[in-house]
């Protein structure tokens, strides 16, 4: 038995969209998490401050289903923008929004170096 080199991926941009519909996961549950935190110091899960960080932790976990389409990507970035604004009402929501916010960022770029190096290899494939 033979070990060349690794196989390429089948499609790297359908990994991609999964490491993105893992975070908006992930973030969902690190969101909802603020839940105790507002509930004991932010005045209870039923003022403003507990509503919005329910509906955004319910939003971003429904939202992760559109990742596979191609503006699911920006409603996610929407999200990002709606948590940092949240920051006014919940302190922690604007923290925790600016730091995804740059975990975001960072995802857009690897989509964008990878439409390029696909496009780099279909190019090559071409000519």
């Amino acid at each position: 038995m033979s070990h060349g080199a690794p196989k390429p991926m089948k499609n790297p941009a359908k990994a991609l969209r999964g490491i993105m519909m893992g975070t908006l996961i992930m973030e969902a549950i690190v969101v909802a998490l603020a839940l105790p935190v507002v509930a004991k110091l932010g005045g209870g899960i039923d003022t403003a401050g507990g509503v919005l960080v329910a509906v955004l932790a319910v939003a971003m976990l429904l939202s992760s289903g559109l990742i596979r389409f191609p503006w699911g990507v920006w409603v996610a970035v929407a999200l990002q923008v709606a948590m940092i604004a949240a920051g006014a009402v919940v302190f922690t929501l604007g923290v925790l929004g600016v730091i995804f916010a740059l975990i975001w960022a960072y995802l857009l770029w690897l989509r964008r170096e990878l439409a390029r190096s696909l496009a780099a290899a279909a190019a090559a494939e071409q000519g």
